[in-house]
């Protein structure tokens, strides 16, 4: 699990503890523990008694969001560690427009990955 700085903590606009997904997946606070041991959820200790919290963001309903594992896939590849990764992924990009995080919320996934492949270019 990773600290993260203020400014990257400062990019997220709202982060869920590991029992809040589990609640929302409905899945054992183990499941989600997995999910980001394999890199399919990125997780970080905060606040005062330094739990770990995931973007909210990254959660849509009961489900991870379609396209994040895949995205965090290539950004891995491409040599980022997790505080990049959510840097990258909560900066505004007017191209997009919005955050890479945004886009893939609104099912732009697509975008997202070519935009993640051209980084390691």
């Amino acid at each position: 699990m990773t600290e993260i700085d203020a400014k990257t903590d400062a990019l997220v606009p709202a982060w869920l503890t590991v029992p809040d997904i589990a609640e929302m997946l409905d899945v054992d606070v183990i499941r989600v523990r997995q999910l980001i041991k394999d890199g399919q959820l990125i997780a970080v200790r905060r606040g005062e008694n330094r739990a770990l919290h995931v973007p909210a963001a990254f959660i849509d309903g009961d489900k991870v969001v379609k396209g994040l594992v895949g995205t965090l896939t290539l950004l891995r590849d491409d040599g980022f560690k997790d505080e990049e990764m959510l840097e990258w992924l909560f900066t505004p990009d007017p191209s997009l427009p919005g955050t890479p995080a945004q886009a893939l919320s609104e099912n732009r996934g697509t975008e997202v990955k070519r935009r993640a492949q051209a980084l390691a270019v």
